[in-house]
């Protein structure tokens, strides 16, 4: 996928519901969002970016940090779930997420703001991510995690996820789903637009 241009990111947002309906914006991660991306990694818990990252970390570092940043880049995207609290929009979670043409699958990675666990938010940015992974086709989404992350593995169990041995790895479980959305009925609004643009360019490659 072309890596969206900075004037286009807007277009592919989309605009999901907390349990108690208030409106969570998902939208790509831009350079402004740099230091307040930091701020959300520094403010979680020790134990939720332990689950995160895998390990032991206190913020993001510089190199990684700016790959977050620079989304689309070997069909590498970041977005932010955001919030208006208290008057300012404000990072409640985030997700990471890559494609991988070879296996036709998308892999991820997320992580909610400790106060707004419980809220849904989680549950609907894992939809949204399933959204975008049919718009470039995927045939499968995953995600692994630490066996200890009773957390996530409770929220993909809901979400009808299937768990497998991590390869590599005894500390973490992988979990994945299968898509069975085609692109054109893809029921996020934005990605419905990204996966008409990407088919008219692959036409147009032929």
């Amino acid at each position: 996928m072309t890596a969206p241009r900075l004037d286009d990111l807007k277009q592919y947002s989309d605009v999901l519901r907390a349990k108690n309906g208030s409106e969570i914006k998902v939208r790509f991660v831009e350079p402004r969002d740099r230091e307040e991306l930091q701020n959300y990694i520094r403010s979680l818990s020790t134990g939720s970016r332990y689950n995160r990252f895998l390990g032991a970390m206190r913020e993001l570092p510089k190199l990684e940090l700016e790959r977050f940043i620079h989304i689309g880049e070997a069909d590498r995207f970041t977005v932010v779930a955001t919030m208006v609290v208290d008057g300012f929009e404000t990072i409640v979670g985030e997700a990471r997420y890559a494609f991988h043409a070879d296996t036709s699958r998308v892999e991820f990675g997320l992580s909610i703001d400790d106060r707004w666990q419980g809220h849904g938010i989680g549950k609907a940015l894992l939809k949204n991510l399933e959204c975008r992974a049919a718009s470039f086709g995927a045939e499968r989404i995953f995600g692994d995690t630490l066996r200890s992350n009773a957390s996530m593995i409770g929220l993909a169990r809901k979400t009808g996820y299937a768990f497998i041995a991590s390869p590599g790895d005894w500390k973490l479980v992988r979990f994945e789903k299968e898509i069975h959305v085609e692109p054109q009925d893809i029921p996020c609004a934005s990605w419905r637009l990204a996966a008409s643009r990407m088919a008219a360019m692959s036409s147009l490659a032929v």
